[in-house]
């Protein structure tokens, strides 16, 4: 039997945080109706996780099968890779403003526009690399906002180390976390390389340390998306079942 597609849509949004129109895609599923509640999950490198994580199509299978709850997906796209560390980096200038856009103005407009739950545990972020590592300083910043984060090879430094020490408010905070096994000598945008797996392994124990509600795994692979991708099925259905 042919599994039914769901529809996906450009929307743009004003952003007074960040100055700046930003257009987003939103994936609705094939069986849509403003009659259900839906859960949500946002995902940073928006475009890469529609795209290269192909995550409508296994969102399509799921919702199929009847294996995680209704689900609508908004991903939020960067314009080039100077935009992303601005927004996405914990030294970049804008990552501060790009946090408040996503609680303050994307969020109330997703609440208004579409039947979603209005509430922390029904609300989810979603990253890859440095994309993972906004949407978890998002969640720590607005835990009864966002109340899951799914991370795939988070870039963690000392700003992301210490957000976590901090954090007093997380019970109801639940992490999906991944990191490959073949991540220590990552090249980052700005062209050095950098050891991902040790931080990793520091944040878990760390996160661990702390009582937050963590799955953790370590996978044979590097940071591409030829693991996110295999990964993705399983994300969701952990995070949505």
């Amino acid at each position: 039997m042919a599994i039914e597609r769901g529809t996906i849509e450009d929307v743009s949004l004003y952003s007074k945080e960040l100055g700046e129109e930003i257009t987003f895609l939103v994936y609705l599923p094939a069986n849509f109706s403003p009659l259900y509640k839906y859960s949500l999950l946002i995902c940073q490198d928006g475009k890469d996780y529609f795209q290269m994580g192909r995550l409508p199509r296994v969102a399509d299978e799921l919702l199929a099968n009847e294996e995680i709850e209704n689900l609508i997906i908004v991903g939020v796209p960067y314009a080039d890779v100077h935009d992303r560390r601005r927004k996405y980096h914990p030294d970049g200038e804008q990552q501060g403003a790009y946090i408040r856009f996503l609680a303050h103005e994307l969020v109330p407009y997703l609440d208004e526009t579409y039947p979603v739950y209005h509430v922390g545990y029904g609300r989810a972020l979603a990253g890859d690399s440095l994309a993972a590592t906004v949407s978890l300083m998002a969640a720590l910043e607005y835990p009864h906002t966002f109340g899951k984060v799914i991370m795939h090879s988070p870039y963690v430094d000392e700003k992301v180390m210490n957000a976590v020490k901090a954090a007093t408010d997380y019970r109801h905070l639940s992490l999906y976390h991944v990191i490959g096994k073949g991540e220590t000598e990552v090249k980052t945008t700005d062209g050095s390389i950098a050891d991902f797996l040790t931080p990793n392994r520091e944040l878990h124990e760390l996160l661990d340390e702390k009582g937050f509600d963590s799955f953790y795994e370590e996978f044979d692979g590097n940071h591409t998306w030829k693991y996110w991708q295999p990964d993705m099925k399983r994300a969701l259905q952990m995070m949505f079942e």
